[in-house]
């Protein structure tokens, strides 16, 4: 199973960070360019994409990998 990857708030920053790790990958000092790079690795990973506003919260979701909410029947 893939790895979702998170684009979060970090230190002033932004950051992206793998589910399960402590630690993030990559700082930013846009949203937008973590996101981006958040994206790429996602699509990488076949994985969901979720990008956190400052509060924390989840603002956006995509999913780059198996959606259970697009299968065909």
């Amino acid at each position: 199973m893939s790895k979702n990857v998170h684009v979060v708030p970090h230190n002033g920053k932004w950051a992206t960070r793998t589910e399960g790790n402590s630690r993030v990958t990559k700082n930013f000092d846009r949203q937008a360019d973590a996101a981006k790079a958040g994206r790429e690795q996602a699509i990488n990973n076949g994985a969901e994409l979720l990008i956190h506003g400052r509060n924390g919260q989840i603002r956006e979701k995509n999913s780059y990998g198996n959606d259970p909410e697009d299968v065909k029947g």
